[in-house]
């Protein structure tokens, strides 16, 4: 069985289903709420562990009810949290999403601001257990920290290059596979053609780079040549952690020595059937679901 690790944050997402998303000030009516969790890394795991991995999720929350129910639910879905540091007193992280009736989203997430960034209590961590070590951005200390070990243990490293106000430069360094948000991949290079963007990104690693754009699908590079793969058409319910799930999904495919190609292809149908149900894990396939609506796309 494969055996990934998914180093970095989990939320609780706080969804709220509108018409349309807000253009300005002023009162709004959702016509559905649902709580559930989520963040980069956690949901990621949650992926990986519907596709048949056995995953751990290393992270922090705080001790209060909302770190509680996050811990619970990836227990309740195959996710093991025995690396999960508890802060007492801090506050757990948490996000207010609104989403329209199109599937796009508005996030805005309160991240914990107790919960402390040092991550050298990983050192105590066998990295080496693993097969695939995957990290957000979202904690970069920790990420960092983990590549590291990662690293010394020869364990393959893919990061979830999202946008954050940190330089993830570093990350990218660390990272055998950099999968970037666009505006991630946009902040770190400062350009907006995802072409170039993506070769100067690789300038700062040895490993390969990608970039997902939603529903136009995923570039990356290979042998210094740009390759795409294009988005599923799927009935799009909501794209709330859609590009957690790629993540999730590309690291397992990688560690089964899938090809670029191949792994982002496999990536892009779990994101792309992900976005049918409502939520960011609800409607995860497993991988005879995802196979079975590859087989049935061009």
């Amino acid at each position: 069985m494969i055996r990934i690790a998914c180093v970095g944050i989990t939320v609780m997402d706080r969804i709220y289903y509108v018409e349309e998303l807000p253009a300005g000030g002023g009162k709004y009516v959702a016509e559905k709420y649902h709580e559930v969790g989520g963040g980069p890394a956690a949901t990621a795991a949650v992926a990986a562990a519907r596709l048949g991995a056995q995953v751990d999720f290393i992270g922090r929350v705080g001790d209060d009810d909302t770190g509680n129910r996050l811990l619970a639910e990836l227990d309740s879905l195959g996710v093991n949290t025995r690396y999960v540091r508890r802060v007492e007193g801090a506050s757990s992280s948490q996000s207010a999403v609104l989403v329209d009736n199109n599937g796009e989203r508005i996030i805005i997430n309160y991240p914990g601001p107790d919960l402390p960034a040092c991550a050298t209590w990983l050192q105590a961590i066998d990295f080496s257990q693993w097969d695939v070590v995957l990290a957000d951005v979202r904690w970069h200390e920790g990420a960092k920290q983990a590549f590291t070990l990662a690293r010394q243990a020869g364990v393959m490293t893919v990061l979830d290059a999202d946008v954050t106000p940190q330089d993830i430069a570093d990350l990218v360094a660390l990272s055998d596979h950099a999968a970037f948000s666009a505006p991630g991949l946009q902040r770190l290079t400062g350009k907006s053609d995802a072409g170039s963007a993506l070769a100067k990104a690789k300038t700062l690693t040895k490993g390969h780079v990608y970039v997902t754009q939603g529903g136009q699908g995923c570039l990356w590079l290979e042998n210094d040549r740009l390759h795409h793969q294009p988005g599923f058409a799927v009935n799009v319910v909501d794209t709330t952690g859609a590009g957690d799930v790629f993540h999730g999904a590309l690291a397992v495919s990688l560690s089964q020595n899938a090809l670029p190609a191949e792994a982002v292809r496999f990536a892009s149908g779990v994101a792309a059937l992900k976005c049918t149900q409502p939520g960011g894990r609800a409607g995860i396939p497993d991988c005879d679901q995802t196979r079975s609506f590859l087989s049935l796309s061009v």
